[in-house]
């Protein structure tokens, strides 16, 4: 008789939801808002299914929101529309975060709108 060794993944879309709002947490607290995503989908990306593909999608918009923030820094300076970046980086860091948290809840695939895929 053979043994195979076989996980099963649970279905959790609240939890999918709760990872992609706690990107918010920049705008509570200041920070937290790429660490408590991070650790969250480390903690369960082999138990819950599509687990890895939402954190995945959430740890890439945070690096390429970061990578906006810092080209939008020096263009302030050099042409002054790097405010206009700046605000655009508010904007879509509050509501792409809510559009995905959604979305998650009822079992669709992340949106990688501006989303720059470097894992």
């Amino acid at each position: 008789m053979e043994l195979v060794n076989q996980q099963v993944l649970r279905k959790d879309n609240s939890l999918l939801a709760i990872t992609h709002l706690s990107q918010l947490l920049h705008y509570v607290t200041g920070f937290g808002g790429f660490i408590v995503p991070l650790i969250i989908w480390l903690t369960s990306k082999n138990n819950v299914e599509g687990m890895d593909e939402h954190g995945r999608s959430i740890v890439n918009f945070q690096l390429s929101m970061l990578l906006y923030i810092i080209i939008s820094i020096p263009a302030i300076l050099l042409f002054g529309i790097g405010i206009l970046g700046l605000i655009g980086v508010g904007i879509l860091g509050f509501v792409l975060p809510i559009v995905n948290a959604v979305k998650a809840a009822n079992g669709e695939p992340p949106s990688n709108f501006l989303t720059i895929k470097f894992i």
